[in-house]
């Protein structure tokens, strides 16, 4: 009688609580022992590979085709997608072949990325900025000049003005900031003193560009803001950005001859801190946002941010947190940065 209760009480479908990673490791069973493991996957291998490639050499991905180098290094981060449909790829092909050359593409993305993924936000800082690029055709001026002034900025600077609206961002921005100026269609608006107001000459034949003077409680600081041509993709030229990459070229010189130390570039660059195209000026100022800031940063399009494009740079001043800020009525995110000025500087 024991020895049958005993059975009775063991016959059944055999399920019972599984295991965390029971799925995962039958999804493996059968690899040991297989040679072909080594043999298949092939093709994925040299694909991940490929992918490593292009990543660790973005640099020389040639111009000359459409600028399909400064197009690849505008969405390099986005490479890494292709990491984990190769790892799905390679789990489903059975490839041991594909896995271990998959580890290459990953050790180069979190080379290239892995500092953005994690929060390098620090406190203090005694002086805030932003920029936002406010779309010309932005349905709601007051309510984006409200929005970004409300966020404590000391300096504010705005992009794509167009003449027609200067007057409604003066009128709302005009509680917060005493001092202002606008040159074209780009504009600065300032809680402190602003002198030496100037066009910058970016070789565009009008005026996307200007510089001033800040005197902040720690001493004057040189402030740039720009607005860079935009890229287009054309069908018949590939990604097109010759115009502002002469621009760059032009802000960079600009920025390379200014007689203060202490410097803070503003702007819709249209390029990221990869773009080589902007090596004129990336060479020289460091971005908020990689040196201070929480993830990518992405800031266009406003709908769903795939780029950095939108930037705040400095040059002897050290950078404490950066941040987006929320959307607005444009197609660009306002970005933000709080930055530490020395007052021996």
């Amino acid at each position: 009688m024991a020895q049958q209760a005993y059975v009775s009480e063991t016959v059944g479908d055999g399920s019972g609580p599984k295991r965390p990673g029971s799925r995962l490791r039958r999804l493996f069973t059968g690899w040991r022992g297989d040679p072909r493991v080594w043999r298949r996957g092939i093709v994925l291998a040299v694909l991940a590979l490929l992918l490593a490639l292009v990543m660790l050499l973005h640099s020389h991905v040639p111009n000359q085709v459409g600028n399909l180098g400064s197009l690849t290094e505008t969405f390099l981060p986005w490479l890494g997608l292709a990491i984990p449909l190769l790892l799905v790829c390679a789990v489903l092909r059975r490839s041991a072949t594909a896995l271990l050359a998959l580890l290459l593409p990953v050790l180069v993305w979190l080379n290239l990325f892995g500092g953005l993924i994690v929060d390098r936000t620090g406190s203090g800082g005694n002086l805030m900025v932003a920029t936002h690029n406010v779309n010309a055709e932005n349905p709601d001026p007051t309510g984006t000049a409200t929005a970004v002034a409300a966020s404590g900025a000391d300096v504010l600077a705005l992009e794509e003005v167009p003449n027609t609206a200067v007057p409604v961002y003066e009128k709302a921005l005009a509680p917060t900031y005493k001092h202002h100026a606008v040159v074209g269609t780009v504009g600065l608006w300032s809680k402190y003193p602003m002198t030496d107001v100037q066009a910058v000459d970016i070789k565009l034949g009008w005026k996307r560009a200007m510089r001033a003077t800040v005197t902040t409680p720690e001493g004057p600081i040189a402030v740039y803001v720009a607005h860079m041509p935009s890229v287009r993709v054309k069908v018949e030229a590939g990604f097109t950005a010759r115009q502002r990459d002469t621009s760059a070229d032009a802000l960079g010189e600009a920025i390379a001859a200014e007689p203060l130390k202490r410097v803070i570039l503003l702007g819709d660059l249209n390029g990221t801190m990869n773009d080589r195209s902007l090596n004129a000026v990336t060479s020289q100022m460091r971005s908020t946002q990689g040196a201070a800031g929480s993830g990518f940063g992405f800031s266009w399009p406003a709908s769903f941010p795939m780029a950095r494009i939108d930037q705040i740079m400095v040059k002897g001043i050290q950078p404490t947190s950066s941040w987006t800020l929320p959307r607005t009525g444009s197609d660009h995110l306002p970005v933000a940065a709080r930055v530490k000025l020395d007052t021996s500087s």
